[in-house]
């Protein structure tokens, strides 16, 4: 206990004096002014941070901004163009005349419209399938009502290709109004597959494999009974 207390008496003899010697280095007129140094500073660096907090902000505000006003551009373009063909815009809120594919492809179902379909089976990441995306888009709005265009990413969506014979990417699907296997004129020229159930012997599929051009698909889709 003694020594316990002994030892507590030089720390605080220890600190005293080391009080005692800081006294000496900065006297009262130091110290007021190395104070006063450190609040500048300080209110300068909380300027900055201000500063850069509402720049990050406004920068962030810009780039929502400017989504929203891309989103409702490409929203009003494709009402433009849907009008421009005298198509219903209300087909647009049918996710069976929707594009792209992501919960279900229901074949049975898309040929109850009566109308000439064509699936496109590719992937966002591929070089021919970005290349085609334009014009199934193009399609997609102004065939409203008039085909069905979809197409189904395979990467993403692997299991609504089950069932279709693709072994390369993009592949493309046909089925004329009647929503039988497209038959083309000349298969050969327009480089189509036609494949036949092995057992029936029945037409099941007709399918293109690579890229297709607007022409290319705009010239299939009439010979499938696009009115």
């Amino acid at each position: 206990m003694v020594k316990k207390i002994i030892l507590a008496t030089v720390v605080v003899e220890g600190v005293i004096v080391v009080v005692d010697k800081m006294k000496k280095v900065f006297n009262k007129k130091n110290l007021i002014k190395i104070i006063f140094t450190v609040c500048i500073l300080l209110v300068v660096g909380g300027i900055w941070i201000a500063k850069s907090n509402e720049k990050t902000t406004l920068k962030n505000e810009q780039t929502e901004v400017k989504a929203e006003a891309s989103s409702e551009q490409a929203k009003i373009e494709d009402e433009e163009l849907i009008v421009k063909n005298e198509q219903p815009i209300a087909i647009k809120n049918n996710s069976d005349f929707v594009l792209h594919a992501v919960d279900e492809l229901d074949i049975e179902k898309l040929k109850s419209y009566g109308l000439p379909i064509v699936i496109d089976f590719g992937a966002d990441s591929c070089i021919p399938c970005k290349e085609m995306a334009p014009v199934l888009k193009e399609l997609n709005i102004e065939l409203q009502g008039k085909a069905i265009i979809k197409f189904v990413d395979v990467w993403k969506y692997q299991k609504l290709a089950e069932g279709y014979p693709i072994s390369v990417i993009p592949t493309q699907i046909f089925f004329n109004k009647e929503g039988k296997p497209y038959v083309p004129s000349d298969p050969e020229k327009m480089q189509m597959m036609m494949y036949s159930d092995k057992v029936t012997n029945e037409h099941v599929f007709t399918t293109h494999e690579g890229g297709m051009t607007k022409e290319q698909l705009l010239s299939a889709l009439k010979e499938m009974g696009i009115e």
